[in-house]
């Protein structure tokens, strides 16, 4: 197979036979929208590091889910900032939480679109870690009964499915556990299994006002280094009972969504996260790259890696651009 006998460029010449070839599509169906929802009325308030993202009211929330459903983008994922915070994040598992309001709301809106809700306790915790603090640290084990206890309040609320976030060991199993006990075998569990501890987080801390008061998470999120403790985590929630897994930040990982997909035998969600975003916004402004271009061209990298479903903040962007 040498030149001249095999000439690639013979289908590469126009965009008929560029399709024709073409290996990875990205379509909708692959698409979770991140949504943030805050206490009030009437807000739609725009997060300064992420253009054209917003945080929510509830009712403002309603209409925007009805928009993305309209879409056609199978699923949004939900994350909360409440009235108030304290040392115990009681805000994450209180049966009138944010989160919890908003899901009973969209359920009553009547869209079937599938409602994801992150479990975690950063957003509710006044230090902004994602667990129970003792003696300056996050204990693991005392954190899991409020992870639990967060989950099955929001999927009593009508939680389609849940997403511990948290990197606390053992909590896929706890989650499982306390669903089951209270007859909710039937929603599943999308772990966010291999989570590193990333500088592309910065603007959702923005977002969610969820930045720690103290330290940092390299205590409990991965080193950016490894990969085989990837590959250990990943396994550990699927012993666990999660349905699907995620591989987070996404583009720097690229490497590690292709082992998980190669590896395991489960759907493998993405996560393109804020600052991925935020980078693209910012570039496209200056005029340095072209936004939708350069938005498809990584989020169908992704899709190449290896992912099955990407959350993304692009998510509305790429549905209307598909559909044009």
């Amino acid at each position: 197979m040498e030149y001249p006998e095999y000439r690639p460029r013979r289908l590469r010449q126009n965009p008929n036979f560029r399709r024709l070839i073409r290996e990875t599509r990205l379509t909708v169906d692959d698409l979770i929208y991140p949504l943030f929802v805050v206490p009030g009325t009437g807000v739609k308030d725009p997060v300064p590091s992420m253009p054209g993202v917003y945080r929510l009211s509830v009712d403002k929330l309603v209409e925007e889910v009805r928009e993305v459903a309209s879409l056609g983008i199978p699923a949004i994922i939900l994350f909360g900032i409440p009235e108030s915070k304290d040392e115990v994040g009681s805000g994450a598992y209180a049966e009138d939480g944010i989160v919890q309001r908003a899901v009973r709301a969209i359920k009553d809106g009547g869209t079937d679109i599938i409602i994801i809700t992150d479990v975690c306790m950063c957003e509710y915790t006044s230090h902004g870690h994602c667990g129970l603090v003792k003696n300056g640290d996050v204990d693991n084990d005392s954190t899991l009964e409020l992870l639990a206890r967060t989950a099955l309040s929001q999927v009593q609320a009508g939680a389609d499915m849940v997403a511990p976030s948290d990197m606390m060991d053992g909590r896929v199993a706890r989650i499982r556990s306390e669903l089951d006990e209270h007859g909710y075998t039937h929603v599943p569990i999308m772990a966010y299994s291999a989570k590193y501890c990333s500088s592309f987080y910065g603007p959702f801390r923005d977002a969610a006002d969820s930045a720690p008061q103290f330290g940092d998470r390299q205590a409990y999120q991965m080193d950016p280094a490894n990969a085989e403790e990837a590959i250990r985590e990943v396994a550990l929630d699927i012993m666990e009972g999660a349905d699907i897994v995620m591989v987070k930040p996404a583009l720097a990982f690229l490497d590690i969504i292709h082992r998980v997909k190669l590896e395991f035998d489960r759907p493998v969600a993405a996560y393109n996260v804020s600052g991925e975003y935020s980078m693209i916004k910012a570039a496209s402004e200056k005029g340095w790259l072209d936004e939708k271009r350069t938005m498809m061209e990584i989020l169908t990298a992704i899709k190449r890696a290896g992912a099955d479903m990407i959350l993304t903040y692009f998510a509305k962007d790429v549905a209307k651009l598909l559909g044009a």
